[in-house]
């Protein structure tokens, strides 16, 4: 059942002082680290050596590697590391290995220089994708089994505080060692640097405790049935499953839409760089993080389906108030309040809804069955791109695209409603965690 909503603000804060969380927090820094040198510290650099731009965006293609994790998430369930594996355990033989890629990959990058050869310089750009992607199945498995059911909202605050916390002090750190030294090789170095708090917490925490996995024979019809099949048919023989799987595919429609087109809208409302760069960007970091926080806290008050579902109509609003901006149209305070609420609620979606599909992980299959909860929430945003919304923008104008953001968002909100009425957003007693099993929908 869901936990009684603890009146206390001392306790709701607790969690987020625990150690799962902390392991958390350490976590999510080592998963930041990675995208952040193949995202912005790598578009930086290509533009500083002369490559013309087609290049430079062809180099995004090194992102979409971690669409397609679910792939070979099944090999970090089921398969054991050997010696590594009887030393540390599973989940943790596989920590190792993959900071190791990570590193690897990032030092070989930073070696090479893009004029000389950029083949192998995308072949490089292509590892350091592959190993971050595999380092992210690892640590959501890992910190999943972590948590217990009521640490959820905290733990998953606290992944996404250390995500931001990696990806800046990867990125900004490596420009800054860049441009003092003149060596991005060191610079690249760095970012190895900021590993070693994920392998302290998981020397700390220990080894996840997980249930024996299912055998059902030897071969590779065993192998595959065991690894691919029994994830799924687990997931979806559930009461409900595939009505989940529908919420997942589109509860973040309507704000990807939004998302994409707000540097142009800003641009067409006459916002200026510093005035996008003081409300949208900086008091926008400020409101996400605010966000995150609040959303632990309404997490461990509401619980789980109360929570989750006030995040989602706070998301849907927060695209009407585009169109409310489009409407009085330049005017600094509306941007702020417009941006800061977004992000707030941005925040606490990020962390109530993913603390759900945490909870919906068998711990058999934890790092299946959530890289492909977690893939399948983006998978439909992925299929618009800014030329689609600049062409709505076009046929309907600022205020009513806005409005239809918002009328895409209703869907997740009234399937997530659906589901709650039912009886089918719950975490039982089998919630992940040291002290639980799994959590399902039952």
């Amino acid at each position: 059942m869901v936990s009684t909503p603890n009146r206390s603000f001392l306790a709701a804060i607790k969690p987020y002082f625990e150690a799962g969380p902390i392991g958390a927090l350490a976590l999510g820094m080592a998963s930041g680290t990675p995208y952040a040198m193949i995202a912005a510290t790598l578009t930086t650099r290509l533009a500083e050596s002369g490559i013309e731009k087609k290049s430079v965006t062809a180099f995004g293609l090194a992102l979409l590697v971690y669409s397609f994790k679910p792939l070979w998430a099944p090999l970090v369930d089921r398969a054991r590391i050997p010696v590594l594996a009887d030393l540390l355990g599973q989940r943790r033989a596989w920590l190792l290995v993959s900071v190791i890629l990570a590193s690897a990959a990032i030092a070989w990058l930073g070696l090479l220089d893009p004029t000389a050869d950029l083949a192998l310089f995308a072949a490089a750009a292509m590892a350091v994708g592959f190993a971050g992607a595999t380092l992210d199945i690892v640590v959501d498995a890992i910190r999943i089994e972590w948590l217990r059911s009521d640490q959820m909202g905290a733990g998953s605050g606290m992944t996404q505080y250390g995500w931001r916390m990696g990806s800046y002090l990867a990125g900004a750190g490596a420009l800054l060692i860049a441009a003092s030294t003149q060596s991005w090789a060191l610079a690249y170095a760095f970012a190895g640097l900021l590993f070693v708090p994920a392998l302290a917490a998981a020397a700390w925490l220990g080894e996840p405790l997980r249930p024996p996995p299912t055998i059902s024979g030897k071969g590779l019809a065993a192998m595959i049935k065991d690894s691919i099949i029994a994830p799924l048919s687990d997931f979806l023989g559930r009461p409900g499953a595939w009505i989940v799987l529908g919420f997942v595919l589109v509860h973040k429609i309507g704000d990807t839409v939004c998302q994409l087109s707000v540097r142009l809208f800003y641009n067409d409302l006459g916002f200026t760089k510093p005035e996008v760069a003081a409300y949208d960007v900086t008091l926008g970091l400020f409101g996400y993080l605010a966000g995150v926080f609040l959303g632990g806290i309404l997490y461990k008050r509401m619980g789980l389906a109360a929570s989750v579902f006030l995040s989602l109509l706070l998301m849907g609003v927060s695209n009407a108030a585009y169109a409310g901006l489009a409407i009085i149209g330049h005017d600094v305070w509306a941007l702020a309040a417009v941006q800061g609420f977004e992000n707030l609620a941005s925040g606490i979606g990020g962390v109530t809804v993913g603390a759900w599909l945490a909870l919906l992980c068998d711990r058999r299959f934890t790092a299946t069955q959530f890289a492909l909860l977690s893939s399948a929430a983006a998978i439909l945003g992925r299929a618009f791109s800014s030329g689609t919304a600049g062409g709505l923008i076009e046929q309907l104008g600022y205020v009513d695209f806005y409005w239809l953001t918002t009328a895409l968002a209703l869907p997740g909100v009234l399937i997530f409603l659906w589901l709650w009425r039912a009886g089918l957003v719950v975490a039982d007693d089998n919630a992940a965690g040291p002290d639980n099993k799994i959590a399902t929908l039952l």
